[in-house]
């Protein structure tokens, strides 16, 4: 029987970690600490050190302080080359954590994805449509919050309920790239609809918001409408409304009804004066039909456009997922809020870098696949970018995902 060659991935000068953190201009981690104060703060650990120490417990799946700083303290020599940055105390990491300000590390990702778009055509463009789809012209956004447990006897400032404690995070995706284009990190006392007006400040005319019943704030809903930004959400069970006309706009067996309709309690009518669309569709959930009731400000779609639009909000729940099956959110370095916002954050960082490798390389498997393939060869010096082309002996399987892409527009069934 012949023996099968398994080949051998490129050496590299540079090992994986540094390949990845390269990814950051050299200038951008200084300049940001200057700005938020967090250069004053650091002595022989430096900001840069910093973010490195972070990026690699999100990369190594570390379970604590001690993973962290003892790992990087036995590869202090293959730290260094990475710009001089420096392995941490337990103590100097903590402190870190706790008082540098979490701001920075915001700014360094929302920074890095301008900076991708920018430098990597076609990253976070979105897909080509085929066809009708064309016509879609304008971007889809998917509104949804994450919860994530945190200890509730170390964490006081995030108790929402008697014996747990969370941190939220409240996002808006762009599901044509599926990155996030506006982020919040608080604690999960308060109620998304809280988060709605935040969220929805930087929609533009004609784009399109979709998100579950728990986002219902009429009165932002009707502000949506006059800046003529589209929206589709669930419809609140207890709403009251009365019927002003139906709709005839697709003969879909799966759509019971479309209806033009008004609202009947005063509160709801004064914060929302205008008409809006209830459609109500058969939606298969666990493999039984349930009936679902949609409402958007949008008149002229086809009722199954309007049920297709807001299962592409599935996809908001596919990212949630990749992030906490694979970054490390579940154990944390801090207690503090401030520490928690660093982790988060970071973790969102190597989300962003690990699909600008993706999309480079053409990686065709799972996210998560990505990551553990990266989490293993992180002290190796092979080449990255022929390691991923390479990686595999046969294509995945095609993926069915509810995408914004699938969509129907007005008058096709």
């Amino acid at each position: 029987m012949k023996k099968q060659h398994k080949h051998k991935p490129a050496g590299h000068r540079y090992t994986t970690l540094k390949q990845l953190c390269n990814l950051i201009p050299g200038h951008m981690v200084s300049s940001l600490a200057q700005k938020h104060g967090v250069d004053i703060q650091s002595r022989t650990y430096t900001p840069w050190s910093h973010v490195v120490s972070l990026l690699y417990a999100h990369f190594s799946h570390a379970l604590g302080l001690n993973d962290v700083c003892d790992a990087l303290q036995m590869n202090a020599a293959a730290l260094s080359t990475i710009r001089g940055a420096v392995p941490p105390s337990r103590n100097n990491l903590s402190h870190a954590n706790k008082i540098r300000n979490a701001d920075m590390a915001e700014e360094l990702y929302w920074c890095m994805m301008k900076h991708l778009m920018d430098t990597v055509p076609g990253f976070a463009k979105g897909k080509v449509r085929r066809g009708y789809l064309r016509r879609f012209s304008k971007t889809i956004h998917a509104l949804d919050s994450t919860t994530i447990q945190l200890v509730a006897n170390c964490m006081d400032w995030a108790k929402h309920r008697r014996r747990k404690a969370a941190a939220k995070c409240h996002l808006r995706l762009d599901l044509q790239s599926f990155l996030p284009r506006c982020a919040i990190i608080d604690t999960a006392k308060h109620h998304d609809s809280t988060m709605t007006q935040s969220l929805c400040a930087e929609l533009k005319p004609g784009e399109i918001a979709v998100f579950d019943k728990a986002y219902n704030k009429f009165k932002h809903l009707f502000e949506l409408t006059v800046r003529g930004v589209w929206w589709v959400g669930r419809a609140k069970d207890n709403m009251q409304y009365k019927v002003v006309r139906t709709l005839e706009t697709t003969g879909h067996k799966r759509i019971l009804r479309d209806e033009v309709i008004e609202m009947v309690v005063e509160a709801s009518k004064k914060a929302y004066p205008c008409e809006l669309r209830r459609v109500v569709a058969l939606v298969e959930i666990n493999g039984k039909d349930v009936e679902i009731a949609f409402i958007t400000n949008h008149l002229e779609w086809s009722a199954w456009t309007v049920a297709e639009l807001y299962r592409c909000r599935w996809d908001i729940e596919v990212f949630f997922k990749d992030i906490k099956q694979t970054l490390q959110l579940s154990d944390f370095l801090g207690y503090s809020a401030n520490a928690v916002r660093w982790q988060i954050w970071m973790g969102l960082l190597v989300h962003l870098l690990m699909r600008c490798l993706a999309f480079m390389h053409g990686w065709e498997h799972s996210f998560k696949r990505q990551f553990t393939v990266v989490r293993a060869v992180l002290w190796r010096r092979w080449n990255l970018p022929a390691l991923l082309d390479s990686y595999g002996t046969a294509k995945p399987p095609g993926r069915i995902r509810g995408a914004p892409e699938q969509a129907y527009l007005p008058g096709f069934v």
